[in-house]
């Protein structure tokens, strides 16, 4: 799969949206991707996240983390195609954590997949959250790159499309200097 085809699923089930909108990251931006669009159509989450794993074909993988709530369906279906299990880490008080009985044994080789990231932010939470439990980070799968690549996690990095989206600073954005409102579709203060 190239990233014409990516983005050509990406574009037929909406997934692109501009306007002005607040980023999990605390960011301004003038476009947001929305992933759980894709993530209603079954066919394309199969397609997409088939050559997710095929690029960590050479990783031993024990179990596939995402977190909640936008990594869920992704972990079930990365988990699918590598035939492993799958869990997803989310928030308490706050905090990236394990609950549900979920666990991650000392040892376990891991691959933490995420529908999108920007920062880091969320997906270095969930290394910390395998690396507390003795887990085995083996690699990072993301379906879009918003940093235009720059994201490090130590580890092998895959992601299906890497875009450059320009990402403001509240108090240097120029949406909000035009007094536009502002949607917060993926923040964490909703």
């Amino acid at each position: 799969m190239d990233e014409k085809r990516v983005r050509e699923i990406f574009k037929k089930t909406g997934v692109l949206q501009e306007g002005h909108f607040k980023l999990t990251s605390g960011k301004h931006s003038d476009q947001y991707l929305q992933c759980a669009q894709v993530f209603q159509y079954p066919k394309y989450v199969e397609e997409l996240c088939e050559e997710l794993a095929s690029r960590f074909d050479e990783q031993e993988i024990d179990l596939v983390i995402a977190p909640a709530i936008g990594g869920i369906i992704m972990s079930y279906a990365m988990g699918t195609a590598l035939g492993k299990k799958t869990i997803f880490a989310e928030r308490e008080d706050g905090e990236m954590t394990l609950r549900r009985g979920f666990r991650i044994n000392e040892g376990d080789k891991v691959l933490l997949v995420e529908d999108v990231t920007t920062t880091g932010g969320s997906v270095r939470e969930v290394i910390d959250v395998v690396e507390e439990r003795g887990g085995d980070l083996v690699g990072v799968g993301i379906l879009v790159d918003r940093s235009g690549g720059e994201v490090d996690f130590g580890v092998q990095k895959e992601a299906l499309l890497t875009v450059d989206v320009k990402a403001y600073e509240p108090e240097e954005c120029p949406l909000c200097e035009k007094e536009l409102p502002i949607d917060k579709p993926g923040s964490r203060d909703i």
